[in-house]
């Protein structure tokens, strides 16, 4: 057998493993606390398992379900990470009716923080305004663009540090 024939027949056994037991596994996802997104997060596993190069597996089911609960990690993962990033962000409050002169200030460094923004690339950039404005899912952003997710989180990262040193450079 050739490696490309290998690798077939790998996919197809993956693919049969997820689609015999397709039902166990969203159940699986929505007791870990998928809920409604356990299709999706199905979806995704499915995407995963069957792009990946791999061999002949001893035991493919417990390798499904064990790539499902590694699934599940990284959604926890990234949640909490959002979380807080949103949480850090929500600290800042705004006073009712600022004056004049703090208005001309925060436009000020509101222009500053634009150019550090802009200072990071254009794909950290646009990455950062597609999902800190338009409001979409980072998955979405990363298939737009073309990356990985977390070169996506990679970039909004390095974004949010920029904004960070600038925010740190208004208070000195």
């Amino acid at each position: 057998m050739t490696d490309a024939s290998d690798r077939t027949d790998a996919v197809q056994g993956i693919e049969g493993v997820l689609l015999a037991n397709r039902d166990r596994i969203v159940r699986f996802l929505k007791v870990r606390g998928a809920d409604d997104m356990a299709e999706d997060l199905f979806q995704d596993l499915w995407m995963r398992l069957t792009e990946r190069g791999v061999g002949p597996i001893a035991e493919p089911l417990a390798y499904v379900m064990r790539a499902a609960n590694n699934l599940m990690l990284d959604r926890y993962r990234s949640a909490r990470q959002s979380a807080l990033r949103d949480a850090a962000w929500s600290d800042v409050t705004i006073a009712e009716g600022p004056s004049a002169e703090a208005t001309l200030i925060s436009r000020e460094q509101l222009a500053l923080v634009e150019q550090a923004i802009a200072a990071t690339g254009e794909r950290p950039a646009r990455i950062f305004r597609r999902f800190r404005v338009d409001g979409i899912q980072q998955r979405d952003i990363a298939a737009e663009i073309g990356v990985s997710l977390s070169t996506v989180e990679a970039d909004l990262r390095k974004v949010y540090a920029v904004i960070a040193r600038t925010r740190r450079s208004f208070d000195g």
